[in-house]
């Protein structure tokens, strides 16, 4: 296959099976707690995973509390053969100040994951501001070097910025391999995150893409009763999260989805119709867009529930449960009591949205590009009326 510009789709992608085990999201044992992995669920997951003929895993330097990587060793790495499976981490410019760092975080990745090479490495969540600090900090040609030296198999980069700079860093970087793009039906048509085109970008430059988030955190899974309805009239044997993973591996340049996976329902629901998939015809296409239009009528916050915001968050405010609570409270998903129990419950080991000081590191973390200050006022005036 081609791109626009001629270039051949680079072939680093194998596996007949486009479904990716995102480990961003895995059981836990507290659900206040990110980094409480389940472990025993974990590898029951990844050992039924596997036996299903799945094989890609994903991780990163910070995900679960800076454990993810280490459940992989636990659960993947160290109980299976080495050609059973191909795993995936990142680089994240965030925790890399000097050239020593990123050795130090590669060769602790190593460790942490008990693996002697990765099948693919990625520059994480490259953005204006992260752009140059891997052009500073020469990454490039760093993870060029990995490759050379078989630590590193296929490189390539995350992405959470506008087509323009996608199309800029591929034009400037043609040695990277392939791009991760947070693509949804949701998203497709968003200016703010432009999914279709930076798949075109992608594309046109001979490409190929891993999807992320093509549930967008869970928001395509909890969908509006009307889209509900509508989904369960066409199919009413397909899951309501099956709409958003078919749209997205259906599109011709998708090489993989990953799906953050956080019990065995949805490990099973996943697997039993991306074992033998069928792409989208026509009809279901149309239906996920006229999906689309209404779900965004319907969300008053359009987080993801990455967490990304609240690491260096001051007064340590649970920025993503609280936009949670806020949106299940709009939709009439729960009562005015339900929605003030579980807000008092999540303020009462961290800040309440008042108590933002509009410092802006939320707002620089986000990948979704939300103005998060605006919206803790939006929260506060809505949860805090009567505190």
């Amino acid at each position: 296959m081609k791109g626009e510009n001629g270039d051949f789709m680079e072939n680093v992608f194998t596996s007949e099976k486009k479904l990716g085990f995102g480990l961003m999201r895995l059981p836990l044992l507290n659900p206040n707690d990110g980094s409480s992995i389940d472990i025993e669920l974990t590898k029951k997951m990844v050992d039924t995973f596997l036996e299903k003929g799945f094989t890609y895993f994903d991780t990163a330097w910070m995900y679960c509390g800076f454990k993810s990587e280490n459940a992989a060793k636990e659960a993947l790495v160290s109980r299976h053969p080495r050609e059973s499976y191909t795993l995936a981490t990142k680089l994240h410019a965030g925790f890399i100040k000097t050239l020593e760092d990123r050795d130090k975080v590669f060769n602790e990745q190593r460790e942490k994951t008990g693996v002697t090479y990765f099948d693919y490495y990625l520059l994480h969540d490259v953005g204006v501001d992260h752009y140059e600090v891997y052009k500073k900090l020469d990454c490039f040609n760093w993870l060029a070097d990995k490759k050379k030296q078989g630590l590193v198999k296929h490189m390539g980069f995350s992405f959470h910025d506008n087509a323009e700079l996608l199309d800029k860093v591929l034009t400037e970087h043609p040695e990277m391999e392939f791009v991760q793009l947070q693509i949804n039906y949701l998203d497709w048509d968003s200016e703010a995150i432009q999914s279709r085109k930076c798949y075109e970008v992608a594309t046109k430059h001979g490409k190929p893409v891993i999807v992320m988030e093509p549930v967008k955190g869970g928001t395509l899974a909890n969908v509006p009763k009307k889209v509900e309805e509508a989904f369960k009239a066409y199919n009413k044997e397909m899951s309501i999260p099956s709409w958003a993973i078919r749209f997205v591996a259906s599109l011709p340049n998708v090489k993989m989805v990953l799906s953050g996976m956080s019990n065995m329902e949805q490990l099973m629901d996943n697997i039993s119709y991306m074992k033998e998939f069928v792409p989208m015809n026509a009809e279901e296409t149309e239906l996920v867009h006229k999906a689309a239009e209404m779900i965004k009528d319907s969300i008053a916050i359009p987080c993801t529930g990455c967490s990304y915001c609240t690491e260096g968050c001051p007064m340590q405010i649970a920025i993503p449960d609280l936009f949670r609570v806020y949106n299940k409270s709009k939709r009439g998903e729960i009562t005015d009591v339900e929605a003030n129990e579980e807000y008092r419950q999540l303020t009462e080991s961290g800040g309440k949205a008042r108590e933002c000081l509009a410092c802006g590191q939320c707002q620089v973390a986000c990948p979704q590009h939300l103005e998060i200050i605006n919206y803790l006022k939006d929260v506060a005036k809505c949860m805090e009326k009567q505190d």
